[in-house]
């Protein structure tokens, strides 16, 4: 492996507070130097970073990538390498792929394709039940051994509560975190927008509050009972995100995040049909959003994620309703936390934490900071390096990206995982 030294640039690190010009030295795909580098290290390669910020990688809590079983809409390799140009150094894989991820061999199928991809890392997430049919629990613990550092339902929630239950505790022997989605899919049927005046003003079925309160309701009920290690994905709505605060008043040990796309986009984005605002859970009201941005900012939802969904063309033609839900978000995850920063919605450093060591630690990875000895996945991000997102400048095979047209101010310029660029130019500065 090669030795790097990232000269010059803004080192950053939310997990420790580090905030400073200084060098980075990379020896063995380990950082071994922050701020300086050690007595008598000698660079292969020397990356200019002036003017720069020096992150940890994105860790991206939830990223469809349609291997195994859609390749005709993306796969490892072309999401892997959009998410390296994106300062995505792991993508979290949800186990609600074709065959679902409730064996090893799946698991190990995901490594060998990640691996030869070159790109970001992909953690898989192990199914909680088998098949996700939420009747019969999954070989966990040899899962846990393939490489899964957490179990979650993949977007299916579990409908039998005992059986909720019975697998949290199974998860909770072998301290797996379990992912769960709070959502009542039989409250949400149909719907593809917000319950309200918006979605009756175009004639769409609604998704009520109810829809997220419900589930998330008895899912905290269980958890909070025995004092399990749960985590919430993708909060939508202002009322869902109270009850998780108020959990954490309790002293539950739950945790939350919502995808990105929640803290800027809102119902009214749907007034013109456009497929590419499909999604789920739906796009909610102003002041859901709101309610959102400021869960985010006192740490009620700790973590923001892309909830990566790529389609292919056809997937996203026809009615709204008719088309399926989803929008592609790798692209353009990092570019909108550094908005919600530049909107003064939440500070720097607590900002990149939701995209890096809140994660981290959540999964129990070594990664998402900046610390002598921890594995060198860094990114580089030139502030001043302004861009349009743009359906053509998008790495991600998926094209119903949600802010196409929007301009941002920060661009990556390099990723590093393991020690080992897969993205930018090494001979720079």
């Amino acid at each position: 492996m090669s030795r790097i030294l990232i000269r010059g640039g803004r080192l950053l690190d939310p997990a420790s507070g580090h905030d400073a010009v200084g060098d980075l030295a990379i020896a063995g795909g380990r950082i071994v130097g922050l701020g300086a580098p050690p007595d008598g290290f000698a660079a292969d390669r020397v990356i200019g970073a002036e003017g720069c910020w020096v992150l940890p990688g994105l860790i991206d809590l939830a990223a469809r990538l349609r291997e195994p079983g859609a390749t005709h809409k993306a796969d490892i390799a072309s999401e892997a390498r959009a998410a390296a140009a994106a300062g995505i150094t792991t993508l979290v894989l949800p186990p609600d792929t074709e065959p679902v991820l409730d064996t090893p061999s799946v698991a190990e199928l995901v490594h060998r394709r990640a691996a030869a991809a070159g790109g970001a890392r992909v953690v898989p997430l192990a199914a909680l039940t088998l098949g996700l049919a939420g009747e019969q629990l999954a070989p966990m613990a040899a899962l846990a051994d393939a490489g899964c550092p957490a179990v979650a339902d993949g977007g299916r929630p579990v409908a039998d509560t005992l059986v909720l239950r019975r697998a949290l505790e199974y998860a909770a022997t072998y301290e797996l975190p379990a992912l769960l989605t709070p959502w009542d899919p039989w409250l949400a049927a149909g719907g593809g927008l917000h319950e309200g005046p918006v979605a009756m003003r175009l004639g769409l079925p609604g998704v009520s509050v109810a829809a997220e309160t419900a589930g998330l309701g008895r899912q905290l009920a269980v958890a909070t009972a025995l004092g399990l290690r749960v985590h919430f994905g993708r909060l939508s709505t202002a009322a869902g995100a109270a009850m998780l605060r108020n959990a954490h008043r309790d002293g539950a040990p739950v945790t939350g995040d919502v995808a990105i796309h929640q803290l800027f986009l809102t119902e009214n984005d749907a007034v013109g049909y456009d497929s590419r605002f499909h999604v789920q859970p739906p796009l909610r009201s102003v002041g859901d959003r709101d309610a959102l941005r400021r869960a985010v900012a006192d740490g009620t939802l700790g973590i923001i994620c892309s909830d990566h969904q790529p389609h292919e063309r056809d997937a996203k033609d026809g009615p709204f309703t008719g088309t399926e839900p989803g929008l592609s978000g790798i692209d353009t995850l990092l570019a909108l936390v550094l908005r919600l920063v530049e909107e003064e919605a939440i500070g720097l450093l607590p900002a990149l934490a939701a995209v890096t060591a809140h994660p981290a630690a959540l999964l129990g990875l070594d990664t998402g900071r900046l610390a002598t000895g921890a594995p060198a996945d860094v990114c580089i991000v030139d502030p001043q390096s302004p861009w349009w997102c743009r359906a053509e400048s998008l790495g991600s095979r998926g094209r119903h990206n949600g802010f196409l047209g929007w301009e941002f101010s920060a661009r990556n310029t390099h990723t590093l995982v393991n020690g080992e660029l897969v993205h930018g130019d090494a001979e720079s500065g």
